[in-house]
């Protein structure tokens, strides 16, 4: 499971550059957080929580440095924010569906 946790006003560049090649499936997820900087301070006002969309995305192990390179790419920006990737194994999936093991 890739969690990317990115600028809300880079989203759509990433799901759009996933989709370009054939990674569709994924949850968007709205969330706030703050990285390393702490938040921000814009004149006398002090942000500590930033808003960030994550997204979840679960894909074959062979694909993963794909999607990763994909999301580094249209994420960045070069500035502090531009957000984390995370990668974990998934032992199961289940369709509810169906009932179905999906994995």
């Amino acid at each position: 499971m890739i969690r990317a946790i990115v600028r809300p006003e880079k989203t759509e560049e990433v799901v759009d550059g996933l989709a370009e090649v054939g990674f569709f499936s994924l949850t968007k997820l709205n969330v706030v957080g703050r990285g390393k900087q702490k938040g921000i301070t814009i004149g006398t006002a002090h942000y500590d929580e930033l808003p960030k969309v994550m997204l979840l995305m679960v894909v074959e192990d062979e694909s993963v440095e794909q999607a990763l390179g994909i999301i580094t790419e249209k994420a960045f920006t070069g500035n502090f924010g531009d957000g984390k990737l995370f990668v974990s194994p998934v032992e199961s999936a289940y369709t509810i569906r169906t009932g179905e093991k999906a994995l």
